[in-house]
């Protein structure tokens, strides 16, 4: 773990506050901490950390909200921590950006492997950095007609136009450019980005596949670049020039 790592904890209850920052500082994280979604907000413009574990229901700005606002100005890992456990939150909290999702009652040491995981994957912005790793290819700069992924960068450009994804919106984006017309099942795509088993979860990759193609395709309903392949999973279409 990198001693200059900062988590910025959003809750508008103070025992949840003090509970898991004191668990973060006991495991050698700075923190911060926001009683509410504008507090937040201006922390995070001040201070850039390098994750939040993020609220639902607060005042002012709720979760939902400040996670959209804060996708606008940074990439770093959101995990919404909620009380509720309903589908539809869950799938809410990744429509609008978020990169987990788990329940308030969550054991201390599951939310921290959860946090070392995501801060893991943010800092290699890449998937499975393995000079052995078969999925990727010694390159630093996909090239598609209409499409420039740089590697070494991290930056997306679309009709030349930069495009901002989330840290696993470009992963997968990533993945799939880099091995073209190669089929990845949704429990292979969770596997490789999230790093764990899907354990039947595939609406993760669902909604993160949808926000991908909302940003990158003219129609998401005829994609031109990522493909369904019914049944099977997603394929990145090789385009000929």
């Amino acid at each position: 773990m990198m001693a200059s790592e900062t988590i910025l904890i959003v809750d508008d209850d103070q025992d949840i506050r003090s509970l898991i920052e004191l668990y973060m500082k006991s495991n050698g994280y700075n923190v911060l901490v926001a009683s509410d979604g504008i507090e937040a907000l201006a922390m995070v413009e001040q201070q850039l950390p390098d994750l939040i574990i993020l609220d639902v229901m607060m005042p002012r700005l709720d979760g939902y909200e400040l996670c959209q606002e804060l996708k606008k100005i940074t990439d770093i890992p959101i995990i919404f921590l909620s009380s509720k456990n309903d589908d539809m939150d869950k799938i809410l909290a990744l429509s609008v950006g978020g990169d987990d999702f788990i329940e308030k009652n969550t054991n201390p040491p599951l939310l921290l492997a959860k946090i070392k995981a995501h801060l893991r994957r943010y800092r290699n912005l890449s998937v499975k950095n393995n000079q052995n790793d078969e999925y990727v290819k010694d390159t630093s700069v996909i090239d598609y007609p209409g499409l420039v992924i740089n590697l070494d960068s991290a930056v997306v450009k679309l009709n030349s136009e930069i495009l901002r994804l989330s840290a696993k919106e470009y992963q997968i984006l990533c993945l799939l450019a880099q091995n073209p017309e190669r089929i990845f099942s949704v429990e292979k795509l969770f596997e490789l980005i999230w790093d764990e088993n899907s354990l039947g979860d595939y609406r993760t990759v669902m909604v993160h596949i949808s926000n991908l193609r909302k940003k990158l395709e003219t129609d998401s309903n005829t994609p031109k670049y990522i493909e369904t392949v019914r049944g099977i999973g997603y394929k990145f279409n090789e385009i000929q020039s």
